[in-house]
């Protein structure tokens, strides 16, 4: 395999993690919905994620003021969906008007679940020491929802500069792991 340097500001590219994902949040009445991809598993029990904002994006201070969101999980048929949120700002836009998200109700936490979502995750922040230098906030799921006709998801994976990845063939290799 041959190798070749690589620009330092681009290795975001090399190293995506899980799925984009769409944030929620809540605060007075008003709702948002953003379009992350820096997300990734801590723990699994309690399963804590690690959600890493611009603190430019409306929702960064949003999850600051109340420390609590949901975490959608859009499948590719979303992809529009899901760049679009990207592309703006809550501040300014209806996002779950304009982009035909329909916002549901969650049981723990204020921010809503979107509902075109296949899984929804209530999340709390349990730690943000790290936010105001990265953007870092680690969530503790509260509550998990997954529609169980989408036993394999094709999720986006978000590789920079407007091109995506979506999921596809499983393969299933021996594992000690449960």
């Amino acid at each position: 395999m041959r190798k070749r340097p690589w620009p330092l500001g681009e290795v975001y590219r090399l190293l995506e993690p899980g799925p984009v994902v769409l944030l929620t949040t809540a605060r007075g009445g008003k709702a948002n919905v953003m379009a992350l991809s820096w997300q990734t598993m801590l723990d699994f029990e309690p399963p804590l994620v690690a959600l890493v904002l611009g603190d430019r994006d409306w929702s960064y201070g949003l999850l600051r003021a109340t420390r609590e969101c949901a975490i959608n999980v859009p499948t590719a048929e979303l992809a529009r969906a899901v760049v679009g949120a990207g592309n703006c700002s809550g501040r300014d836009v209806d996002k779950f008007a304009r982009f035909g998200l329909t916002p549901a109700p969650a049981s723990v936490v204020r921010a809503p679940l979107i509902a075109e979502c296949c899984a929804s995750l209530e999340a709390r922040v349990v730690d943000a020491r790290l936010a105001r230098r990265y953007g870092l906030f680690v969530v503790e799921v509260v509550a998990a929802w997954a529609d169980a006709r989408a036993a394999h998801p094709r999720t986006l994976h978000h590789r920079g500069r407007g091109v995506f990845m979506v999921a596809g063939r499983e393969i299933r290799l021996p594992s000690k792991m449960r």
